[in-house]
């Protein structure tokens, strides 16, 4: 699968600049004293955890925005189980350059890892093919294009990228609009001038109802926030397969898998695979 086909390298590009200056600064004081210009090192990258690994890719981009002339050869695939102390890559080239970016691609890769394998396993424990897990926008600032692609490596899907692709009305939205019914009346006037897709949240079946009996033809998806499972089961059936619908709110490792016989449900967004994930342990090691 090709994971790259959309991603955008010229905004990367971007971001990973500002990181190797933010890291370098005025030079790499360390290399410079004690590694010769000329020195040329071989290195590997080592897996030292078991886990889904992300951003090789990403990784070898790093290394080409500081010397063009390092050869990297991938020998992993991302996006499937990989076994602590797998060898997921080979370097060659210049010493110094080697050292200057090993610090920022590893901390790409190694993030990117984590959200990958925290997917992963969600989705493991969900254990239910009707139901695809999605991220959130509670992404690191300025990380989010590296995060949502991780999410996707994993095996989940991406729920919006920013406030711009998709119109998304939650519970602070309807409340400064007067409630629900306010803001069915607001999408009927505007729903033929945008090719956007809508969602709105709901937070009790009585508000479901209101978005049944009125908002047909007007929202795509319908976002069941803190449903227990009771209430989500009645949710369904109350629904018919009218919108699509997405269960929001406290999701995570902990509790999943109680929705692992659920049929009806389109989507579990979840901000657990970007806000509280813990790094791959991955390390490059010089080899003589």
């Amino acid at each position: 699968m090709d994971y790259y086909k959309y991603f955008n390298f010229w905004s990367a590009e971007k971001i990973i600049k500002q990181a190797i200056k933010e890291d370098v600064g005025k030079g790499d004081a360390t290399s410079n004293l004690f590694i010769n210009r000329n020195s040329v090192s071989k290195a590997e990258l080592l897996l030292k955890e078991k886990g889904i690994v992300a951003g090789l890719e990403v990784f070898k981009f790093v290394f080409s925005l500081i010397d063009k002339d390092i050869k990297i050869k991938c020998l992993a695939k991302e996006g499937i189980p990989l076994k602590k102390g797998t060898i997921l890559a080979k370097l060659q080239g210049n010493t110094r350059n080697l050292l200057l970016g090993e610090r920022v691609a590893l901390n790409i890769l190694q993030r990117m890892s984590g959200i990958a394998s925290s997917v992963h396993y969600l989705t493991t424990k969900l254990n239910n093919k009707t139901i695809k897990v999605i991220d959130t926008r509670k992404t690191t600032p300025n990380f989010r294009l590296f995060e949502k692609l991780a999410v996707k490596i994993g095996g989940g899907g991406n729920h919006r990228f920013g406030l711009y692709d998709m119109i998304l009305i939650k519970d602070n939205h309807i409340e400064a609009n007067g409630g629900i019914e306010n803001v069915l009346k607001k999408i009927r006037k505007i729903r033929k001038k945008t090719e956007l897709k809508i969602e709105i949240e709901v937070k009790n079946l009585e508000e479901l109802k209101i978005i049944l009996d009125s908002g047909k033809g007007l929202v795509d998806i319908v976002m069941l926030d803190n449903f227990s499972v009771k209430d989500l089961r009645k949710a369904i059936l109350m629904n018919k397969q009218s919108f699509r619908l997405e269960i929001s709110g406290g999701v995570d490792k902990s509790n999943i898998s109680k929705y692992s016989k659920i049929i009806g449900v389109d989507y579990i967004s979840t901000g657990s695979v970007t806000h509280s994930v813990k790094s791959i342990d991955i390390a490059l090691n010089f080899i003589t």
